[in-house]
């Protein structure tokens, strides 16, 4: 499944189903498919979402540590690399006081 992100002053991107629900419910939302955030909302929603990926990052660098020797491993895109696109989305919206909805390919 494809979610499409979709806000008046910023566009549209598509993102994978799996991650697209990961980061609504980092936002504080339920996960549905399809729904929106509304304007007065969305500065909370932002707040949650980095909130919940820098907390992320932080357990991950702690778990990981330094793995330079692993030369074999294929490369991970992190979930704050994913979650960029909606953040500036989601950043464009608060300040213009606008919704952002999304719904399911």
């Amino acid at each position: 499944m494809l979610v499409t992100f979709k806000s008046k002053v910023y566009g549209e991107f598509t993102m994978f189903g799996d991650i697209a629900e990961r980061l609504l419910k980092m936002m504080g939302h339920s996960g549905t498919i399809p729904s929106a955030i509304s304007a007065v909302d969305v500065p909370a929603a932002l707040k949650r979402l980095k909130s919940a990926i820098d907390a992320e990052k932080n357990a991950a660098a702690e778990e990981t540590g330094d793995t330079e020797d692993e030369e074999n491993e294929e490369p991970v895109v992190s979930l704050e690399i994913r979650a960029y696109p909606l953040i500036e989305m989601l950043t464009a919206a608060a300040n213009s006081h606008s919704n952002v909805m999304w719904y399911k390919h």
